[in-house]
Order: structure tokens, then C-alpha cells, then sequence
């Protein structure tokens, strides 16, 4: 019998919560450049930036109740869709940004791809490699499904210093379908760039937590923060453990959040509660 492989060592993790400048995709990455370097300085093996960092989640969408001239923001904003870029386009940013700091980076953007537009997330290595690509799957509120084309795959994973990684957006983490996909196909840490609104705070503080603890993982919750075009963010990102705690938590406004995902601790959680061996899948169809 061959031994039993140790656990990676654990994995240290830099969440960015902030909003950036909505509309204004350089702004943006000079925004992300700059959390790198903090993450890195840090001791940071990866920085996960929140839902269409690159962009902003909505920057030319009005409130019903803005007023007839609105915010200078709003006027000014260019449609989403023109902000979009394509996988090759984004790749090449973040992965110069990644390899100048020496550290993996997941950032949300909108993805142009032929007469679609996705709500995506790009993941890449440390070497400026793309490590994942996910598009995502189930779009929240009618501005949502008007905008972006849903995503078709549901498990998206890449490994980072012996970690499986996984993705999810926002609106997917709610389905715990989804995540006990991720946790059947081994991810150990899953990242999802969120932008959870008011008064919706519970899924943050409560949901999120649950998920981690039912599906036996970690999860790195990482939300847009204040108003923006008739929104409000709430912020409160976390990651989860999977004994259901939040070890690091946000509060509402921007933060750079430093937080470790150990799998020696998913390991023995694992063993103390057998979710998921215990499971009676035959009784689920």
C-alpha cells in the first residue's frame, strides 16, 4: 500500500473588497495592480478581486428613482457591453499584473465573445498563465438576464501550490447544487467574486458559511462594497471553513482581506463529518 500523500501546506489568500471604478476598466487594473503588490508584500499566494471588477457590475444602469439627470457616473458611463473583453484580451492583463508581483489573480470582467456577453471570472497562475476560465451560470434579476448569456458548465478548477481550486459567481453559490459539485469533483477552496446586494447581507453572514460546512470546503466570498448605478453592496466578505466558522471576515467598506485555507484542517473536518460519504444518493433522484 502506498502512503498517504500529506496535505499541501496552506494556501494564503489576499480577498479584495472594493468596487473599483465603475466604467473605467484601466482604472481598474491600475486599482488591481496596486492590491497585488499589498497581497504579495503580504505573503499572499492569491488575490481574488470581486463580480466585473474590471468593469464594474453595472455602470451605465440607472435607479427608477435617480432623477432625471442622475449621478456625473451614470451620465457618463459607457455600456457595459463596451467595456467587454475578450478572454485573450483579459488573460494578457492579468497575467502581466500576476507575473509582476509573483502571484496568482482571479478577477471578474465581462466577456466578449461573438454576439455574447458573459459574466466571467479569469483565473491566472503566478507565471502570468491562465489557470480557469468560468462563465456564469445562473444570472440574477431581470438586469442580469438582460445583459449576459449564462454560462454551461458547471465545475470549473484549476490546482495552485497542491490546492484544487474551483469558481463560482455571485448568484451560483445560493444553489447548493453547485457547490456540492465542486465538493464531488475535490475542490478544496472555492472562489467566488460576488456582488451581493442590500438587503440580502444574510448570504454573507449565514448562507455562506452553511455551504462550506454542508459541502465540507473553504470558501473565499469576495463582494463589491456601496452604490453604484441604484445598487448598494454590502461588502462582508469572508472565508468560509469548513466547520461552518467565518475566520476572516470584512466589514461594508473597501478592505484588503488576508486569510489562510489550510487542507489539513479540510482533511480532518472531513473525517469529523462525513457529509459526504454518508450520503444516500440513491434516494435523490
Amino acid at each position: 500500500m502506498s502512503p498517504s500523500v500529506p496535505p499541501a501546506p496552506p494556501l494564503r489568500l489576499a480577498l479584495a473588497q472594493s468596487s473599483g471604478t465603475p466604467g473605467d476598466v484601466r482604472a481598474n487594473l491600475d486599482a488591481l495592480d496596486a492590491l497585488a503588490a499589498r497581497a504579495a508584500s503580504s505573503g499572499a499566494h492569491l488575490l481574488v478581486a470581486p463580480e466585473l471588477f474590471l468593469s464594474g457590475y453595472a455602470p451605465e444602469h440607472r435607479s427608477p428613482d435617480a432623477g432625471v439627470a442622475g449621478s456625473r457616473s451614470e451620465r457618463d458611463a459607457p455600456p457595459l457591453a463596451a467595456l467587454a473583453l475578450e478572454e485573450a484580451e483579459a488573460a494578457a492583463e492579468l497575467g502581466t499584473l500576476a507575473r509582476r508581483h509573483g502571484l496568482a489573480v482571479l478577477a471578474g470582467y465581462p466577456e466578449r465573445a461573438g454576439s455574447a456577453t458573459y459574466n466571467s471570472a479569469l483565473l491566472v497562475g503566478p507565471e502570468g498563465a491562465p489557470l480557469a476560465a468560468y462563465r456564469k451560470t445562473h444570472l440574477y434579476g431581470p438586469y442580469e438576464r438582460a445583459v449576459f448569456t449564462a454560462g454551461d458548465r458547471a465545475v470549473v478548477q484549476a490546482e495552485l501550490r497542491g490546492v484544487r481550486l474551483g469558481v463560482l459567481i455571485c448568484y451560483d453559490v445560493e444553489f447548493p447544487e453547485n457547490v456540492r459539485a465542486h465538493a464531488d469533483a475535490g475542490t478544496e477552496v472555492l472562489l467566488v467574486p460576488t456582488a451581493l446586494l442590500a438587503p440580502y447581507d444574510f448570504v454573507a453572514r449565514s448562507l455562506v458559511p452553511v455551504r462550506a460546512f454542508e459541502s465540507q470546503l473553504h470558501i473565499a466570498y469576495v463582494n463589491r462594497t456601496g452604490p453604484e448605478g441604484g445598487f448598494d453592496f454590502v461588502g462582508l466578505s469572508c472565508l468560509a471553513a469548513p466547520d461552518g466558522t467565518a475566520p476572516a471576515r470584512a466589514g461594508a467598506g473597501p478592505e484588503l482581506l488576508l486569510a489562510e485555507a489550510d487542507p489539513a484542517l479540510l482533511a480532518a473536518s472531513r473525517a469529523a463529518n462525513p457529509y459526504l460519504a454518508d450520503r444516500r444518493t440513491d434516494l435523490y433522484r
